[in-house]
């Protein structure tokens, strides 16, 4: 096999899709994330990065709060929306039917299949770790809460073949494909 030596990104495939959610003011604001992620399971710990400029960023740090909402593909225009236009110049609290959990502070989506309701504890500027002129804050969040429609639940789990998430890269908006095979599984047949 021939490597080829390409620029240096974070080349990570798929990256999800998120719409985060916070309160701006005292309205629902919301952005459309791809950097997202899992940072531990027990507690349960999600990051998302968003340019510090990010209206939404103003809600996060007056309340510590946000929420994640995992979207479906029939909400693909209005997730795509909340990521082209900026909650300085449009109001984004009737876009979505939105409803609150215990925080208080972390709307969230009705018609998203899955909705994690996390409280901020730890706040992380890209610009105290790396030389660079603007970037991004990391958001470390514990979750607190988490819903699902029970449409979207196969034995009280969330299942992905029910709500079609989808991925991001590369500037466009993948499907998630059928199941490979079991993880920790698969694995087990290997032989070397």
């Amino acid at each position: 096999m021939n490597k080829n030596k390409i620029p240096p990104k974070a080349y990570l495939f798929p990256m999800p899709v998120a719409l985060i959610g916070a309160n701006v003011n005292g309205k629902p604001n919301f952005e459309t994330l791809a950097y997202v992620g899992i940072v531990e399971s027990q507690p349960p710990l999600i990051s998302i990065a968003s340019y510090e400029t990010h209206y939404t960023n103003i809600g996060i740090k007056e309340n510590g709060t946000f929420s994640v909402n995992t979207p479906s593909e029939d909400l693909a225009e209005k997730i795509d929306y909340c990521g082209i236009v900026s909650g300085k110049e449009i109001d984004k609290s009737e876009i979505f039917d939105v409803f609150y959990g215990d925080l208080k502070t972390a709307p969230m989506v009705n018609l998203s299949p899955v909705n994690l309701e996390c409280e901020v504890i730890k706040t992380i500027n890209v610009k105290e770790l790396v030389e660079v002129e603007k970037g991004h804050e990391i958001f470390i969040g514990k979750v607190v809460n988490a819903y699902a429609d029970e449409d979207y639940l196969t034995e009280g789990i969330p299942d992905m073949a029910k709500f079609k998430t989808y991925t991001y890269s590369l500037n466009n908006y993948w499907k998630v494909g059928e199941k490979l095979a079991p993880a920790f599984e698969i694995g087990k047949m290997y032989k070397k």
